[in-house]
């Protein structure tokens, strides 16, 4: 997809459903929380965006809760039916 450069880091936007990614919004929310994640998923709730990291199981942060392997599970059950969302991977350069 479209590599994208936030805050000083690299990502490549994988997934944007119904044009979920807004660069403004997630510059503004993306802070050095996210920057041992792999993966940053944003979905939008009420006209706010909401993001939560992931791992891919070789991250010496990864937990069961955020495996990317669950992403789909994840929106699934925590984001709101047919909500506008996005993934993006962090790129190590």
């Amino acid at each position: 997809m479209k590599k994208q450069h936030i805050n000083g880091k690299d990502y490549e936007l994988i997934k944007d459903y119904r044009d979920g990614f807004d660069l403004t919004e997630v510059s503004e929310k993306l802070t050095e929380y996210f920057d041992n994640y792999d993966y940053i998923l944003g979905d939008w709730a009420y006209g706010k965006l909401r993001l939560k990291g992931f791992c891919d199981k070789k991250n010496k942060i990864f937990k069961p809760i955020n495996d990317y392997e669950e992403i789909e599970s994840y929106i699934k059950d925590n984001c709101a039916y047919n909500c506008r969302y996005f993934i993006l991977k962090k790129i190590n350069s």
